[in-house]
């Protein structure tokens, strides 16, 4: 009798630990979707889904390493979609190797493709004047900035990541 109570102990056991761990991954889901901004990552960490880094990500789409700051080590990338988030500590700007610069947001978005990011938001350069970035493409040795014009400028120059400066305003 001791024997049938210590295997019904142990299968209830076992069924309500199975029960309470699928309820914490349940748990960790529910806070990982309500989540917003730079901590997700952090999440997906404890879920066991470990992010490669930003550098890496941009090469696998023959995009330079360095076109976003340094710091900007945190984002989302959803592979059915295709969007980019990336998550910026402070608005900042980034000068280049060939003398141009770059303005970032807080929050950068846009669609990740081979070789290209499309629809961006959160991203300025200077052509005579602040212009919004639409996109970036990359054609052998040369990156592409889309604004309301078409600037070509040597890839060397973003392929090495680079601090932002802190400024007041985007």
């Amino acid at each position: 009798m001791d024997q049938v109570a210590n295997k019904l102990g142990s299968y209830w056991f076992s069924k309500r630990a199975d029960k309470e761990i699928s309820s914490v991954g349940d748990d960790l889901n529910s806070l990982s979707t309500s989540i917003e901004g730079g901590a997700k990552w952090l999440v997906n960490k404890l879920k066991g889904k470990m992010q490669k880094p930003l550098p890496d990500l941009l090469k696998e789409h023959d995009l330079p390493a360095g076109i976003f700051p340094r710091d900007a080590t945190h984002y989302e990338f959803n592979e059915e979609t295709h969007k980019l988030i990336v998550f910026i500590p402070a608005v900042c700007e980034v000068g280049y190797k060939d003398s141009s610069t770059v303005r970032f947001s807080e929050t950068v978005t846009g669609y990740l493709e081979k070789g290209k990011l499309v629809d961006i938001e959160g991203m300025k350069t200077k052509v005579l004047v602040w212009q919004k970035v639409n996109a970036i493409a990359t054609e052998g040795s040369k990156v592409h900035f889309t604004t309301s014009l078409k600037k070509t400028r040597s890839r060397a120059a973003y392929e090495i990541l680079r601090d932002g400066l802190p400024i007041e305003k985007f």
